[in-house]
């Protein structure tokens, strides 16, 4: 990677502050936005943006891209420091600075997800140690409750010294994200290739599992959870009770609500509102829930994730302040940048103000194109 400067100066852009977009230039020193300016003037020695947006780094707070690159296909395990080198560079191009990787806990399907998750974290240091990374990486776990395995998992990985997001998971057929068994029908036998014999099988067995160890985990993991150093998320709430139930876990953000009612308790309950970025640019869910832009047009969203498709955090927050009444483009990029930043308690980041990190990407966008040309964290440039 580049050393630092010292001093470095961007100019000529199309500046995304938090309350308006100007034509300016940011000064960067010793890794920190020092100064900010207007006008188009390109003084000597300044990186000319050519009128490219200048956006804070992005923020993504739940991406499973990570383990898609560990095991591209079923049964294909990749090289573990190859994989998350593709990850990063992935993020990178989408221009984000600061990534928690989410790993599952809790396997249902006899796959033993903590040994790959301590096997991903190894090589995210080694790669941090050997200065390879361009995003900075956090961790993000995700705690499927219903697993037999998932508190000795889970006692396992939270001492991580980088764990900055916590999950709470029921992905049992009939609720919550597949309240409609046909929807949860569709997308197994798309994904598994399952027969309807398998399908039968593989929904009883996920439901026995829930009656056998889903209010045991979550009692333990509402003792470990208390006085938590890492922010708590709940998962696919779909009603008012799973919202409640949610808000005495002390959650302060709501992941992917699956509808209208639920994303109303939330914002009621005080939790920031995360909704999948994919969900926006396709104009509705994989699964058949709420859409994320009926989310945005009552106000419902705070926080954007990539999901499943890195590339999409530029687009959709472009598209919601240009499609969705009443969204300005810094309210959008706020979205994927000073929102999740804050909701994880880092409040160095995500905003193109005096004082804060200089992790900043030069975006050229124009109708469904973002090309990232430019990405500097703490004032380095990594891309």
């Amino acid at each position: 990677m580049p050393s630092p400067s010292a001093e470095l100066t961007l100019a000529n852009a199309r500046v995304v502050a938090p309350d308006r977009v100007f034509v300016g230039a940011v000064l960067v020193r010793d890794g920190m936005i020092a100064d900010i300016s207007e006008g188009a003037r390109a003084p000597a020695g300044a990186v000319d943006c050519e009128g490219d947006h200048l956006l804070p780094g992005l923020v993504e707070l739940h991406t499973d891209n990570l383990e898609r690159h560990l095991h591209p296909r079923p049964g294909v395990d990749w090289p573990r420091r190859a994989a998350v080198a593709a990850h990063d560079a992935e993020f990178a191009a989408g221009g984000a600075t600061t990534v928690l990787d989410a790993l599952r806990l809790g396997s249902t399907t006899g796959e033993d997800l903590a040994a790959l998750a301590l096997e991903a974290l190894e090589a995210i240091g080694q790669l941090r140690a050997l200065d390879l990374l361009r995003a900075d990486h956090f961790v993000h776990l995700r705690c499927e409750l219903t697993a037999p395995e998932l508190v000795a998992e889970f006692d396992a990985l939270h001492g991580e010294d980088r764990l900055r997001l916590i999950s709470i998971m029921d992905h049992t057929p009939g609720q919550r994200q597949f309240a409609s068994l046909d929807q949860y029908v569709l997308y197994y036998r798309d994904k598994k290739g399952f027969t309807d014999a398998q399908l039968d099988a593989h929904i009883a067995e996920a439901k026995a599992l829930q009656e056998a160890h889903g209010a045991p985990n979550l009692a333990a993991m509402v003792a470990r959870m208390r006085g938590a150093r890492f922010a708590i998320a709940s998962h696919d709430d779909a009603t008012e009770a799973h919202v409640a139930e949610s808000a005495a876990l002390g959650a302060g953000i709501a992941e992917f609500p699956t509808t209208l009612e639920a994303a109303r308790a939330s914002r009621a309950a005080g939790m920031r509102i995360l909704m999948g970025a994919p969900n926006v640019l396709r104009g509705k869910s994989h699964s058949g829930n709420v859409s994320a832009l009926e989310l945005a047009r009552d106000g419902l969203v705070d926080i954007l994730s990539s999901d499943y498709a890195p590339a999409s955090l530029l687009l959709a927050a472009f598209k919601l302040a240009e499609e969705v009444e009443g969204w300005t483009l810094p309210r959008a990029v706020a979205c994927v940048t000073r929102n999740p930043a804050e909701a994880v308690g880092l409040d160095d980041r995500g905003a193109i103000e005096i004082g804060r990190r200089a992790d900043l990407a030069r975006v050229y966008h124009v109708e469904r194109l973002c090309v990232t040309r430019g990405l500097w964290r703490a004032g380095r440039q990594v891309l």
